[in-house]
């Protein structure tokens, strides 16, 4: 017979699932719940907004029985859940729902249960005697890029916490994932001049300049998959780049003077995605150059819209064997998706990806976690409480 979940866990991801989180919506209700919660138990907390002052990340300390507060482990996981906007769900998104087996809702899977999980053992976190500290690192706009990891990790280094190491929460299976690809996102917005297109002269195509870059990105991703460095422990095992947003024209006898190009690439750990930045950005000065021969006044604008460093901790590192020694599956892949590991793995902090949850079932309509997937997971904190009790 599968394990089965406490009815105590339900019920925290129950009020979690309640609090309707999507990225363009504040977090802050789901924050001001688990603040209350850390408070109760005597659980100082802090809140680290954003510039709007309508989202936050939540930092929080349970410390060392002695009352210390640095090196121990990280518990991190973000707070936002994606928009449910065009799908269609068998049941109410935010009110979660026991099928089969299953548990129905939107961020069940990506990544609730995991914060569901750990809030239901602060009890037991508070009173054992514990000979390390435990940090909570709950995150905004994971889901957008995660922009607001950066802040939290930078305060964790700022307050001088110095975590041993970091899991963070993302679905994996309960696997112990130590590696991803970085995730980069780009817009490129190409200033042409509009013109009658029965005079082709007198105006630049945006679109055409465009579909040139395009043309650039598309070769890269086919040297990335040729020539390019590899790395087997990825189902897809170099690095990627693909356009996937263009928008442009407004009229089929215009050469359209705007057009907006979006796209990404992933890299492994052999690419350098710095590196990677700047040769795409020198196509588009050079596609820009082209633009202004024809026109002065033409011009191409690059942006980068997110950069998720990527995560690739040595397989010797002790948080990977502990996780392991904590009930997590031992696993040689990497994960296919970003997480806000990669910013944990930058700031010095030895981390790994490891939650309750497939991944395949993030995002979708219908998104679930098995109920023995959130067991597992509670078995996990359990064990690590007990590693770091006194």
């Amino acid at each position: 017979m599968s394990p089965t979940p406490s009815d105590a866990t339900l019920e925290e991801i129950t009020k979690l699932i309640n609090f309707d989180t999507v990225s363009r919506d504040s977090n802050l209700p789901l924050l001001g719940y688990v603040g209350e919660r850390l408070s109760t138990l005597g659980i100082e907390s802090k809140l680290i907004h954003d510039a709007t002052g309508q989202k936050a990340n939540l930092l929080a300390t349970i410390p060392a029985g002695d009352g210390t507060r640095t090196g121990g482990i990280v518990l991190s996981g973000h707070t936002d859940v994606v928009p449910v906007d065009g799908q269609d769900w068998s049941s109410d998104p935010f009110t979660p729902e026991i099928r089969d087996d299953k548990l129905y809702a939107r961020g069940a899977c990506d990544m609730k249960s995991f914060i569901g999980v750990v809030m239901a053992k602060l009890d037991s976190m508070v009173e054992a005697k514990l000979s390390e500290p435990i940090h909570l690192a709950f995150s905004y706009d994971e889901e957008v890029g995660c922009i607001g990891a950066v802040d939290l990790v930078a305060a964790i280094t700022a307050d001088g916490l110095k975590p041993r190491g970091a899991i963070v929460g993302e679905p994996t299976s309960m696997r112990v994932v130590r590696g991803h690809k970085s995730v980069n996102v780009i817009k490129v917005d190409f200033h042409g001049i509009a013109a009658h297109s029965s005079l082709t002269t007198l105006g630049v195509n945006a679109i055409s300049a465009a579909a040139d870059f395009a043309a650039f990105v598309n070769a890269k991703a086919r040297e990335f998959a040729s020539t390019g460095a590899a790395d087997e422990a990825y189902i897809v095992p170099y690095t990627t780049t693909t356009v996937n947003q263009i928008q442009g024209g407004i009229a089929v006898n215009t050469i359209p003077a705007l057009c907006t190009l979006h796209f990404e690439f992933r890299s492994i750990g052999a690419d350098d995605p710095v590196a990677l930045i700047e040769s795409f950005r020198a196509e588009a000065l050079r596609i820009e150059a082209l633009m202004k021969a024809l026109n002065p006044e033409a011009r191409v604008e690059f942006t980068v819209l997110a950069q998720t460093p990527g995560l690739d901790t040595p397989a010797e590192a002790s948080i990977v064997s502990l996780a392991a020694d904590l009930g997590g599956t031992p696993s040689p892949d990497k994960a296919t998706y970003g997480t806000e590991a990669g910013l944990f793995f930058n700031a010095g902090i030895p981390t790994v990806v490891c939650g309750p949850g497939d991944i395949a079932q993030a995002h979708a309509p219908d998104e679930f976690i098995a109920l023995e997937q959130i067991a597992e997971c509670e078995s996990f904190i359990d064990n690590l409480v007990k590693a770091l009790t006194a």
